[in-house]
């Protein structure tokens, strides 16, 4: 099973157009018409629609990593650095873990793309 991908509001549209050239499930939250709820709403929602949560956003693994404290479920969060990070490693660290991972690995998990 494939896991689709939601793209958080700040995402550079590189990486979610990088990703959709290779064949990878993205939804953008400009796309799902939810830029302007919280970072905790926007996890909920990416895990209502059982996909991982793509984010460059500070504030949000950290809202991952109130929930893992807690023991609050959530679909799994890939996080990278924003100034750090080439685009081209996110798409292919982003395109592995979609193709190669089953939804259910994810599931409460914060992997990192390493910079």
């Amino acid at each position: 099973m494939v896991v689709g991908v939601y793209m958080d509001v700040h995402t550079p549209s590189a990486i979610t157009n990088g990703l959709r050239l290779r064949g990878v499930d993205v939804l953008t939250a400009q796309e799902d018409r939810t830029t302007t709820i919280s970072d905790s709403r926007l996890l909920d929602r990416a895990t209502e629609l059982n996909r991982i949560l793509y984010s460059q956003d500070a504030d949000l693994l950290r809202v991952a990593r109130e929930r893992l404290a807690k023991g609050i479920k959530f679909s799994g969060v890939v996080f990278s650095r924003q100034l750090n990070s080439p685009v081209g490693q996110c798409i292919g660290d982003l395109e592995l873990i979609a193709k190669t991972l089953d939804p259910a690995d994810l599931n409460g998990q914060v992997e990192f793309i390493p910079t």
